[in-house]
């Protein structure tokens, strides 16, 4: 159900760590980002400060970047207290330059459901920030808490929404859906006039080669909030298509020219090797980590693994200059191109996986099956309603995407090809596998820069629900639909979609997903504000789906 007061929080582990601890923890790291990124020389040393990853019961991934002369051999320790008299596990890593100086290590030998602080600690006695991590649960599991976010786009103002999650200190578990960073030069997206005077991009060129990837990833790891985010909550996160390019897919995307930008499959490469250097992630494309009993959480890679082309309402009907022609155009790619049984989305490798996932999760008793994933699951047609907010005055590619999904809906055409309504079979045979496994299914989205709530169905079969996370900092619809009040759109977006029971498309912020045996409520947690530097909620929105009801009490 949908409510607006703050959920009750039950009792919680914090490995003896209170907020001020937290927060003594995160100072350095606060205290370092406080200039502009382009002021300041990243350094040497300990440049980044920590970052964990990939959590199961008895392990986790440990991160650091250690600038030198040359190759170094770190120490890291993990233990039980802050003050590191109780070391639980310890080892090395190596900080190459062949690897943009990032360290990582597999912590092993840890507790399940215990949380635990690590360090590195270099030749010459220096030491890095402290960090805090924990492991999955194992066994029965009463409840479990992740912070969900995606779409944080430098350029545009302050990462408040990580803030926030440090702030409240109630998660166990930081979950990224992508878009992590952005690939555009500056003035691009945002443009001049939208770009935050004290959020200046290096390089300020688009990222094409491995190092304008790496030193992206720097200035947006230089962030105090994301630095602190990633030095408390260790996190699982999958990459979407700005990793590489806009509407990135196996084989090429919308933003990447060949004849200006070279090999597409050299720039995938680079833009994937830079964020398994920086990112606190294994190399394997989709993993699957057990929640103790309680569940099964799901990372899967709709973008880059096996997804084919995108198709474009404007290529469709480019050249078309009538509205019955215009209509016949779409009513035979409905019934043609976009029904092709054989269309991949996730790749035919991925698909069986996942299916094999989904079935192994409900045998051994996990109550939920949780996707973490990039793009929305869930049908969304545009509403009638949309055609009386364009205007001469909009940019001519607005006016032409905008008349292209308005008529498009009214033929059964959803608004958004880059999703999973683009490949209408792919989404057909992974909601099958739900339904055939029995699954529970919790489905969790990024891309569009929105929140929603969706009840899924596969052919009228109730399949499970999705939760759409709004953006960190990047823009929602509010911006290209400005003649349409964002909670009149947001009405008639749900009045237009039987599966939609819940929009807001102005916001930015996060979620806070809480599972129980029972019940998972999603909080979505609006910020006030991205131009300064605040953790001001302007507003929270609760949503509940009782477990095994595959449905949302709206």
């Amino acid at each position: 159900m949908i409510k607006n007061e703050p959920a009750e929080q039950p009792a919680r582990k914090s490995a003896d760590l209170s907020r001020r601890s937290l927060f003594r923890l995160a100072g350095a790291s606060a205290a370092l980002g406080a200039a502009p990124a382009v002021a300041r020389s990243f350094g040497t040393g300990f440049t980044h400060s920590v970052a964990s990853g990939e959590p199961h019961a008895d392990n986790v991934l440990l991160w650091t970047r250690y600038v030198g002369e040359a190759e170094a051999e770190l120490e890291w320790q993990v233990a039980e207290d802050s003050d590191f008299t109780r070391v639980v596990s310890e080892g090395k890593a190596t900080a190459s330059p062949n690897r943009d100086w990032c360290a990582k290590a597999i912590a092993n030998g840890l507790d399940p459901d215990s949380w635990y602080f690590y360090r590195f600690i270099a030749a010459d006695g220096a030491m890095s920030d402290t960090g805090r991590t924990r492991t999955l649960p194992e066994g029965p599991t009463r409840s479990f808490k992740l912070a969900v976010f995606s779409c944080s786009n430098f350029g545009f103002g302050y990462f408040n929404a990580y803030g926030h999650a440090v702030e409240a200190n109630d998660c166990d578990l930081a979950v990224h859906l992508g878009d992590y960073i952005y690939e555009y030069g500056a003035g691009t997206y945002p443009s001049a006039q939208q770009a935050h005077a004290m959020r200046t991009l290096r390089p300020d060129t688009e990222i094409v080669a491995l190092t304008d990837y790496r030193l992206r990833y720097a200035t947006y790891r230089a962030d105090p909030d994301l630095q602190r985010l990633h030095q408390v909550l260790p996190m699982i996160s999958v990459w979407d298509d700005h990793e590489t390019a806009n509407d990135s897919w196996t084989d090429g995307a919308q933003n990447h020219q060949p004849e200006t930008e070279g090999d597409w499959d050299a720039r995938k490469a680079a833009g994937k090797r830079a964020y398994r250097e920086w990112m606190p992630v294994s190399d394997e494309p989709y993993a699957a980590y057990d929640v103790g009993d309680l569940a099964t959480l799901i990372r899967l890679d709709t973008r880059l693994e096996g997804r084919e082309e995108q198709f474009s309402l404007e290529t469709i009907l480019g050249g078309v200059s009538d509205a019955d022609a215009a209509a016949a155009a779409l009513v035979s790619f409905r019934d043609g191109d976009w029904a092709d049984p054989d269309r991949q989305l996730l790749g035919a490798a991925q698909e069986q996986w996942l299916a094999m996932q989904l079935a192994a999760s409900k045998a051994r008793g996990a109550t939920w099956q949780i996707l973490a994933q990039q793009v929305l699951m869930g049908n969304l047609k545009t509403p009638p309603s949309i055609v009386s907010a364009i205007s001469e005055e909009m940019p001519e590619f607005i006016r032409a995407r905008l008349l292209a999904a308005a008529l498009a809906s009214q033929i059964g055409l959803p608004a958004n090809m880059d999703a999973w309504d683009g490949y209408p079979a792919a989404r057909a045979r992974a909601l099958t596998s739900a339904l055939e496994a029995d699954a529970n299914l919790l489905v969790l989205a990024g891309d569009t820069h929105n929140g929603w709530a969706f009840e899924l169905d596969d052919e009228g079969a109730k399949a499970g629900i999705e939760f759409g996370v709004p953006g960190v900092s990047s823009p929602g619809l509010e911006t290209n639909l400005s003649a349409i009040p964002p909670q009149d759109f947001a009405r008639a977006a749900v009045a237009a979609n039987d599966q939609l029971k819940w929009a807001d498309t102005s916001q930015r912020g996060y979620m806070a997903v809480e599972i129980t045996p029972e019940r998972a409520t999603n909080e979505f947690r609006f910020l006030d504000t991205i131009k300064t530097r605040s953790t001001k909620l302007a507003g929270t929105t609760r949503i509940s789906s009782e477990a095994g009801s595959r449905a949302l009490t709206v």
